[in-house]
């Protein structure tokens, strides 16, 4: 099966310091892979060589089996869609126009339906028609979700299914809408997209991801399902902590309890 995206044997760095360090990485359509690791361990900056954003000093990256940096700006927009860490919108725009934006120039009646769909996905029909500006940062969230969602749509209907990169898409979110949101996430992969996200809950990437890939100081150090990633050991050795991963039956998904504040390192 030919990869929907990878990198070979990508680098990068600023001065001295390797922000990632020879990473591959191959994703095929329909998984769903969670990016996880410490503070500065290199996941967003892996993300943006994924969508195009960054270019690598060495390495290449491809989408589609094609290097990224050939992509033509809108043809990249229909074969990925990114969910940035933070966006900031500071004019008037309704949340229904924001979520339309996922379309490009698509004229508006032609998307209307599915501008419709994605918002009462992320229950925000009923304010479709308030300025961005005036939402709480958990329903900015949401709406920006849905922009993505309309913008996968829209490329899914002329390419097939592409690439979705999600850079901590639930930080702003309550429980229920953090797994709302995942689980349209996961429905994207079962149309065949692939899903990338950051995520700094073990929890939740264990609902979320069938592969879970550990990062530290710009290398993958795991790579695999929840059950073999998240360990006592790799929390211990990436995180620095001493931590209880639990198993919740049926299924033995992980589940993540520190005993007490207590760090592993000096």
């Amino acid at each position: 099966m030919n990869a929907m995206v990878e990198t070979r044997h990508v680098s990068v760095r600023i001065g001295g310091h390797a922000l990632l360090d020879d990473v591959s990485l191959s994703v095929n359509g329909g998984e769903t892979v969670a990016l996880v690791g410490a503070n500065g361990a290199g996941k967003s900056t892996l993300l943006r060589i994924l969508s195009g954003e960054l270019r690598p000093h060495s390495g290449l990256s491809l989408l589609k089996g094609q290097g990224i940096a050939a992509y033509r700006p809108r043809d990249l927009a229909a074969h990925r869609a990114v969910m940035a860490q933070s966006v900031t919108i500071s004019f008037p725009f309704t949340v229904r126009e924001v979520v339309q934006m996922g379309a490009g120039d698509r004229a508006a009646s032609a998307v209307a339906s599915m501008v419709d769909d994605a918002l009462e996905a992320v229950e925000l029909s009923d304010l479709q028609h308030r300025i961005i500006t005036t939402l709480s940062g958990g329903e900015g969230q949401r709406a920006h979700f849905a922009r993505l969602l309309v913008q996968a749509r829209c490329g899914e209907g002329e390419h097939g299914p592409g690439l979705i990169l999600l850079d901590e898409p639930t930080e702003s979110l309550d429980l229920r809408h953090q797994l709302d949101l995942l689980k349209l996430a996961q429905d994207c992969a079962v149309r065949g997209a692939a899903v990338i996200a950051v995520l700094h809950d073990l929890n939740l990437a264990s609902f979320f991801a069938n592969r879970i890939v550990m990062l530290e100081r710009g290398k993958i150090v795991a790579d695999g399902p929840a059950k073999t990633t998240i360990t006592d050991a790799m929390l211990e050795r990436v995180f620095g902590i001493r931590s209880a991963v639990g198993r919740v039956p049926p299924e033995g998904t992980p589940f993540v309890l520190p005993h007490r504040i207590e760090t592993a390192r000096p």
